[in-house]
């Protein structure tokens, strides 16, 4: 055994877990594992950002691309309590990550020392596990602990906080060991073939089954396994915006997104399948809208590794527990080869029915005013689908979820169950470090990039290959779009104003450019495509554009409106 002290324990347990890079911000209470990461900097890469919220995006942006476990590292009081928003998000998207918080020394616990904060307490409905070391030789086991359960079973945030004194004790380190097990944790529960055979009998028995899938999908690396079952039971399958490029956009049995702002077709068709097959979804508020009018008429099968979702929100005829890369390959050896296609065509001609109201109006504006819409059908023609995209929150995001196309999975980034505006610029720039070979571009509108502006530095002085779009409709577009259809067009502090964005990115050694002409669009678009290192485009688009189809809070997903 060697003598180590705490700090180069910590940092000795990140290599042991292939951990190489770190995204976080220094501070007093965490100075000791800086200082040990001093002789650690070829072997680990640390990435400072401006602010530790831009820190924990930037490794959810991470995690999320490379399908790696983020790190981030943080000091205590302030610092820890600005990881609290990320680590919401991380808990609601489940995102594995292990925050690493300095604390004060172990003496001075509960004295309101100087950036002392009780940040075990705060984050601990927020956190699927999180611990505070005192002691040196805790770090070992506790770290080992914190890995494994960020990224088995349903993954999700750890904290670990480690005192200052915990920190700069020497102790005799054991050889790390990777943990395996956890007496009373169970990451994937047993999968009861008894309920595999039921499901399968209720699927064989469907004349018009309707699948949809969620991140799991992704999480659980079964898109192939996803895929081989829908096409032999030839099922339609819709997605949450979280599961959207765990099946390529361009798949015949793709029928397109669910929810408040989703397609026309699956929204209205879950109020008319037979049998809802649901895999690995949570049945979110924004997907199911009012559930005493959810999918009444269907049976439900409800795939999930995670045993609280099932029967918390939708009353579930046959759960499937379990991790869908196991489960899925036992239902679909069970079911029978169908042909669904003139199921299939019932949503087709749905669709039809949005491409006229709602799609070709939007990519084919019939004012001199571009629509965010055409700004993102011309990024799949430059693009291919073969980019990854990070959005912000608000109307962008609802618009790049829609029409954005996508070959490849782990291809969309979003906050889906928080909703986290500022999310998208760090999150792209942990994105474009955790998938450097390939194209990411964050979308981002101008409300949410004012929120983590400040990570233009963390571009600048990593030099970040990056892309960030701003789609400009000098207004909080989402909170403006229901003012105007909610609230007589009382539009209450939501025109919003915002500095040059050439001047800024100036500022920080990024190349900019700004369109406000159709004209200009795609040259401008290839521009920033085309720039080997980062790049800030700015469009104009419609101040009061909408985005529609959408299901009024309150409605059931069969009253969704077309405008």
């Amino acid at each position: 055994m060697a003598e180590l002290s705490g700090s180069q324990a910590v940092l000795e347990a990140l290599l042991a877990e292939d951990i190489s890079t770190i995204f976080g911000y220094p501070g007093g209470a965490i100075m000791p594992i800086y200082d040990a990461l001093y002789d650690y900097n070829t072997k680990i890469k640390h990435i400072l950002v401006r602010h530790e919220q831009g820190a924990i995006h930037a490794a959810q942006g991470y995690a999320r691309a490379s399908g790696k476990v983020g790190v981030v590292f943080a000091t205590s009081g302030p610092g820890a309590t600005n990881l609290v928003t990320g680590i919401a998000d991380a808990m609601i998207d489940s995102t594995p990550l292990v925050c690493i918080t300095g604390q004060v020394f172990a003496s001075l616990l509960g004295t309101d020392a100087f950036q002392e904060t009780d940040v075990v307490n705060i984050t601990t409905p927020i956190t699927k596990w999180n611990h505070q070391i005192t002691q040196a030789d805790e770090i070992p086991s506790v770290l080992a602990k914190a890995f494994h359960i960020a990224q088995t079973g349903r993954p999700g945030p750890v904290l670990i906080d480690i005192t200052k004194n915990a920190q700069i004790e020497k102790f005799e380190c054991p050889p790390y060991e990777r943990c395996s097990r956890i007496r009373s944790y169970r990451p994937k529960p047993l999968v009861r073939k008894e309920y595999i055979e039921r499901a399968a009998q209720v699927i064989n028995e469907a004349k018009k089954p309707f699948v949809i899938f969620g991140q799991g999908v992704i999480l659980g690396e079964a898109e192939k396994e996803f895929k081989e079952f829908i096409e032999k039971a030839d099922i339609p399958a819709g997605w949450t915006i979280l599961g959207e490029s765990a099946l390529p956009s361009d798949h015949k049995l793709n029928v397109g997104m669910l929810g408040m702002h989703g397609n026309y077709a699956p929204n209205v068709q879950t109020n008319s399948c037979d049998v809802l097959i649901a895999v690995g979804m949570r049945f979110d508020d924004r997907v199911t809208g009012r559930l005493d009018k959810y999918a009444k008429q269907a049976q439900i099968i409800h795939l999930d590794i995670d045993p609280a979702e099932i029967d918390k929100n939708v009353k579930t005829t046959v759960p499937v527990w379990g991790d869908c890369k196991e489960t899925l390959p036992m239902l679909t050896e069970l079911i029978v080869k169908r042909d669904h296609s003139a199921w299939l065509n019932e949503f087709r001609e749905l669709e039809k029915e949005e491409i006229k109201e709602v799609i070709h109006p939007e990519m084919n504006p019939s004012t001199e005013i571009m629509s965010m819409g055409e700004v993102i059908k011309e990024l799949n023609n430059l693009t291919n689908g073969d980019a990854i995209l990070v959005t912000d929150v608000g109307q962008h995001q609802m618009v790049t979820c829609r029409y954005a196309k996508y070959t490849q999975s782990r291809s969309n980034i979003t906050s889906g169950g928080l909703g986290t505006m500022g999310f998208g610029l760090p999150a792209a720039i942990g994105a474009a470090v955790g998938a450097p070979d390939r194209t990411v571009i964050g979308i981002v509108g101008d409300g949410g990039i004012q929120m983590t502006i400040q990570e233009f530095g963390t571009i600048m002085q990593e030099k970040i290959k990056v892309k960030i779009l701003i789609l400009n409709n000098e207004f909080l577009g989402m909170v403006r779009q229901w003012q105007q259809l909610f609230n007589d067009r009382r539009y209450s502090f939501v025109d919003i104003q915002s500095p040059n964005y050439q001047t800024v990115a100036e500022g920080y050694g990024i190349a900019s450019r700004k369109i406000s002409d159709r004209k200009d669009l795609r040259e401008g678009l290839q521009e920033m495509l085309d720039a080997e290192d980062a790049y800030v485009l700015e469009v104009m688009v419609g101040k009061e554009n909408n985005v529609f189809p959408m299901v009024p809070q309150g409605n059931s997903v069969s009253e969704i409106r077309l405008k």
